[in-house]
């Protein structure tokens, strides 16, 4: 279901929206993403999209502040991985 990018780059980066660790392999990583309903998307402007049709308060960020928040997780391809936590 999630690219390998998604679930590696999430398994090495969740601290940024986590205090401590989800998950500590791959299977978990997987497992977690599936559970909370993680999302691929493939540019800022669908992750905006994404965030606005689930009711995220981003009324006036910039695709840069959209980008830095710690739910979104750029992928080595240039797509994104939004994670609700």
């Amino acid at each position: 279901m999630y690219s390998k990018e998604s679930i590696d780059t999430f398994l090495k980066k969740q601290g940024q929206l986590f205090d401590e660790p989800v998950a500590d392999t791959y299977e978990e990583a997987e497992e977690f993403l599936e559970d909370c309903m993680a999302v691929e998307l493939n540019s800022l402007k669908d992750v905006r999209e994404y965030l606005d049709e689930i009711g995220a308060d981003i009324e006036g960020l910039s695709l840069k502040e959209i980008e830095e928040a710690c739910e979104v997780f750029r992928l080595p391809d240039g797509r994104y991985l939004v994670v609700e936590g």
